[in-house]
């Protein structure tokens, strides 16, 4: 199954250097159930647009929890085995959590496919954007919108084999 999986800079600097996502459980983000469920016109490439989308979201509280990161949210994909990966739809707290999973088993780094990062120019979006997202999960308009304007900015696409230049 194809998970995505928020992440910070520090936290994609640590998967490099340690080979590999965990430790487990580990939160990710998948085409489930529930969301083509919710999702119900579109296609496979349109979920796991959402499914990315809500991770790159999940990135933000992570950017909030870790303030020596940079302001650049990361979504790593990778392909887990089914039997590893089970719907959390009784841990609902969040909008996007219709797409929530929990992967069981570390995740090494040859099952990563690609990593999905900010490019430089989204910073003060994403700045302003990690500022807010407790506001905006607790209901705060303004606070939303400062959150959509971070959604605003595509994630850019690297190969696993690219990663590493990410870090001078």
């Amino acid at each position: 199954m194809r998970v995505y999986l928020p992440s910070t800079l520090n936290g994609l600097a640590r998967i490099l250097r340690d080979r590999e996502l965990g430790p487990v459980p580990l939160t990710a983000y998948a085409v489930t159930p529930a969301l083509r469920e919710w999702y119900a016109s579109a296609d496979l490439e349109e979920l796991e647009y959402a499914a990315m989308s809500d991770a790159a979201k999940a990135s933000l509280r992570l950017l909030a929890d870790d303030p020596e990161a940079p302001s650049r949210r990361v979504v790593i994909v990778a392909e887990v085995p089914d039997k590893a990966v089970t719907n959390a739809v009784g841990d609902l707290v969040h909008a996007e959590d219709r797409a929530v999973v929990r992967v069981s088993e570390p995740i090494p780094f040859n099952k990563i496919v690609s990593g999905h990062i900010d490019d430089a120019e989204a910073e003060p979006d994403v700045r302003a954007a990690r500022a807010a997202i407790e506001a905006a999960d607790a209901g705060d308009e303004d606070a939303r919108f400062t959150v959509d304007g971070a959604s605003g900015h595509d994630l850019m696409w690297y190969a696993t084999q690219e990663l590493q230049h990410l870090f001078p």
